[in-house]
């Protein structure tokens, strides 16, 4: 049975909360009266992305679709501070597109093997050790942890190859992959063999090889969804170069140059861009040709389209190793392999600021807790002039001012909102 190739996958991803600060005091024989000893909560885990190279498709996101990495433990007495939640490490092939789900923008291009921090985990809370000043020497709070950014996504496969062979399903595709490298593609006579692209990686010469993919078949109607062809497209979006294999040998009753023109026709459909970018074209099965003149007919059609031609068997590997320099030297002068560029911004987070936040009192300090302020908080860049500024609006907007001040809050009374003290000015 042949393996389903998944190149496009959804999943949801959460970071750890951070784990809750503790109230405790310090408690020794003959020390009459110790002070405040609780410690922090340990961060949340994050959630990383790392590229590995033994993976092929997306299938292991078909089944398993959440991923949340490790809370923060709570803070303890003596000050012992809570360990920080695992980070969950992600794999994924290279070339993997990270997107965002609601509006596709690209977050990663997971194409180096630097790791990527997709989601942070929330800050642990701190424990009432913190919060001990002249006036305030017996704090009886402590602080929450925060939650771990959370963020639904997409996740899409993109070939880094620089090399894709394109064409009709059973032109010889595969045979050429297997005799050129050391890919082992599987090799049947019927339309579709290739379910999933395969990766090879040629070797020219010392300090010179190229790697190449076999895409599976594109048949006419592609580009609009029609068979396998449309699900394969995207990975020659970054192939430098494209090798076009074509059937010369007649034995289906085909004209290689209609084929030529179909599959070019259904790359610029997918996209223009894609049908700009240079071609060398293949007249493959030299060995079996029943008619000479197919071969003289594509040469001219497809040299007078601007393409250079290549007449080969892969079968007999006549003809194989002219091709790879051939390719070898184009290559050397073309721009490297597309990466692409982040485009994603994070927006604020949607928040129903109409729920009541809880306010206590201690020693002229206000603590002010509630589930909208929590995400708050944690969605805000504190050194970002921006994020600031959208910070004081949205507690504005609440209504917390004026509700402090209600209360008979002072300049210079503390206000104190998980990880962040300020003093309060009117």
């Amino acid at each position: 049975m042949a393996t389903e190739f998944i190149d496009k996958a959804r999943i949801s991803v959460s970071a750890g909360k951070g784990g809750n600060g503790a109230v405790a005091f310090h408690r020794e024989k003959y020390i009459a009266a110790g002070g405040p000893d609780g410690g922090d909560g340990g961060n949340g885990g994050d959630i990383i992305l790392q590229v590995d190279d033994n993976m092929s498709t997306l299938m292991d996101f078909r089944y398993k679709r959440k991923y949340t990495a490790e809370n923060g433990m709570d803070g303890q007495g003596s000050r012992k501070f809570g360990k920080s939640g695992k980070p969950l490490t992600i794999r994924v092939p290279r070339g993997t597109l990270v997107r965002d789900a609601e509006t596709n923008e690209i977050i990663q291009d997971m194409s180096s093997s630097e790791p990527y921090v997709l989601c942070k985990g929330g800050k642990g809370g701190w424990g009432n050790c913190h919060f001990a000043t002249p006036t305030r020497q017996v704090p009886r709070f402590a602080k929450a942890g925060l939650p771990g950014e959370s963020h639904d996504v997409i996740l899409e496969l993109k070939l880094l190859a620089d090399v894709g062979l394109i064409g009709f399903p059973n032109v010889g595709k595969s045979t050429l992959l297997s005799v050129v490298s050391k890919a082992r593609p599987k090799i049947a006579n019927y339309h579709f063999t290739t379910l999933f692209p395969n990766l090879g990686v040629v070797y020219v010469d010392e300090g010179v090889s190229f790697v190449m993919a076999d895409i599976p078949g594109i048949i006419e109607g592609a580009a609009d969804g029609a068979g396998l062809g449309h699900d394969f497209l995207r990975h020659i979006d970054r192939c430098r170069l494209l090798v076009h294999v074509v059937d010369v040998s007649g034995s289906e009753g085909r004209d290689p140059a209609a084929d030529f023109d179909a599959i070019n026709a259904e790359l610029a459909q997918y996209s223009p861009e894609l049908a700009t970018r240079p071609q060398i074209v293949v007249a493959n099965k030299t060995d079996i040709m029943e008619d000479e003149a197919l071969l003289e007919k594509l040469r001219a059609h497809v040299e007078e389209a601007g393409y250079p031609l290549f007449a080969l068997s892969a079968a007999s590997h006549t003809g194989t190793r002219e091709l790879v320099l051939k390719i070898a030297e184009r290559l050397s002068t073309l721009p490297p392999v597309t990466v692409y560029e982040p485009e994603y911004v994070p927006r604020p987070p949607k928040l129903d600021t109409s729920a009541p936040l809880s306010i206590t009192v201690d020693d002229n300090t206000y603590i002010v807790d509630g589930p909208w302020l929590e995400r708050l908080m944690a969605n805000v860049n504190f050194s970002d002039y921006e994020s600031r500024m959208y910070f004081d609006k949205m507690l504005r907007e609440s209504g917390l001012f004026a509700r402090l001040e209600e209360m008979g809050i002072q300049d210079g009374d503390i206000v104190s909102l998980y990880n962040l003290e300020f003093e309060y000015q009117h």
